[in-house]
């Protein structure tokens, strides 16, 4: 029988009602106090995500570090995320989570996360002050991306196919969302 879990009503969800999640596969986030849960990832989904993240590897240099979910990015203690891809300085990790936004955060879209992803968590990101965020679907094999200019994200590029992203933050770095699909 699995683990039962009772969450605390009344409340806001924090980082500590966080850690009491099972671990069964699904992925346990807190946005401004409210749990958010997803399933395990599509083979499309982690296919996508693999090959975006050998890509920004090649080119990552030595002082930043490229991250695959999951891993905590914690925005405060109501507000726990897990990108699937992340960039930050090397220094700024802690042997379990990243305590302040990343450089870079990138969301692939599955059916269950898109309205998620391209929403709420890019608004706290955005809120939090990451420089850049992405969103790669690979529906329609596109690639958006933004970067923080007076503390709002305005679009630096949406490419689709064959098209090519050249990425300047954190690192440069050529996405091509034809090429993400393998």
């Amino acid at each position: 029988m699995g683990t039962v879990t009772t969450l605390p009503h009344g409340r806001a969800l924090t980082r500590a009602d966080l850690e009491s999640m099972p671990d069964d596969g699904h992925r346990y986030e807190l946005v401004d106090g409210t749990l958010v849960v997803t399933p395990a990832p599509s083979y499309r989904h982690q296919d996508v995500v693999g090959n975006l993240y050998s890509a920004l590897i090649a080119r990552c240099p030595g002082h930043l570090k490229v991250l695959l979910a999951p891993f905590d990015i914690v925005l405060g203690d109501d507000t726990v995320l897990q990108p699937d891809l992340l960039v930050a300085p090397r220094e700024a990790f802690t042997d379990r989570d990243l305590p302040g936004p990343p450089l870079l955060a990138v969301e692939v879209l599955s059916p269950s996360t898109r309205l998620v992803d391209q929403s709420l968590k890019r608004a706290r990101f955005e809120s939090a002050g990451s420089p850049s965020c992405w969103v790669v679907d690979p529906d329609t094999a596109t690639v958006i991306a933004w970067e923080l200019r007076d503390d709002e994200y305005v679009e630096v590029g949406r490419v689709s196919d064959t098209g090519t992203f050249r990425a300047r933050q954190p690192f440069a770095v050529d996405i091509t969302p034809g090429e993400l699909l393998g």
